[in-house]
């Protein structure tokens, strides 16, 4: 939209002051300095550079993952009626977290990976599972999911649209990938971690199974999510 609205003005002849060209001149010279530098990522709402580090908003209707620089990601730092909010950074571990093989069964998820969480554009719970596609959604049924709500105090934090419930049933051993005892995980996860998650299935799948590499990848990432993670203090209520 910017660079229509620059190209318009230049366009216009004696329109167009002496400042306002110099102005155009400066952001074509930035523009063609950002072209040059590849590996720099930019600010999706200012333009500036970014840290490697940087902060990510959500764009509240699409779902979308913005990156931002800090002082822009403080504009939306908590904000509850824009269009976009602040991710969150904490990542916690749910080790006393409930949930029979059942109950994962009546959420009628074909995979062994999903993640959950409360839009509050929808005002429900929406569940995604990663895929060769990008995430697809998952329709969960109203009852299945309040049982695991009511047996999960620590359900009460997510904070929406957000964070999500990360979950990861996936065998090592049956991937090929270990030989350690399999255990469900499940975090409070940042929501660009859950589409991270998806990016690399994404990019890595091959075939019908995966293959080897992409299921290397998730054990990689979940090596590392462990590792950023914090148990959920026990009983924790919002």
């Amino acid at each position: 939209m910017t660079k229509e609205i620059l190209t318009a003005q230049d366009s216009a002849p004696n329109q167009v002051s002496g400042f306002d060209q110099a102005l155009g001149v400066l952001r074509q010279f930035r523009g063609a300095r950002r072209l040059s530098s590849r590996t720099v990522e930019h600010c999706e709402l200012c333009s500036a550079n970014l840290r490697p580090d940087h902060p990510h908003l959500i764009e509240l209707v699409s779902r979308q993952i913005v990156c931002s620089c800090d002082p822009c990601a403080l504009l939306f730092d908590g904000g509850e009626n824009s269009k976009f909010k602040r991710v969150s950074r904490r990542v916690l571990s749910l080790p006393d977290f409930a949930m029979t093989d059942e109950q994962w069964d009546s959420l009628i998820i074909p995979i062994n990976l999903a993640f959950f969480f409360r839009s509050s554009i929808e005002a429900r719970t929406i569940a995604y599972y990663p895929s060769p596609a990008g995430p697809v959604e998952s329709l969960l049924t109203l009852d299945a999911w309040q049982a695991i709500v009511d047996g999960n105090p620590a359900l009460q934090i997510l904070q929406p649209d957000i964070e999500a419930l990360l979950v990861s049933r996936i065998d090592p051993h049956r991937q090929g990938l270990s030989d350690r005892q399999h255990s469900p995980e499940y975090f409070i996860a940042p929501m660009d971690e859950c589409y991270k998650l998806v990016g690399l299935i994404r990019a890595h799948w091959k075939g019908l199974s995966g293959g080897a590499e992409v299921w290397s990848q998730v054990e990689s990432f979940f090596a590392e999510l462990r590792t950023k993670s914090e148990p959920a203090r026990r009983g924790t209520h919002a």
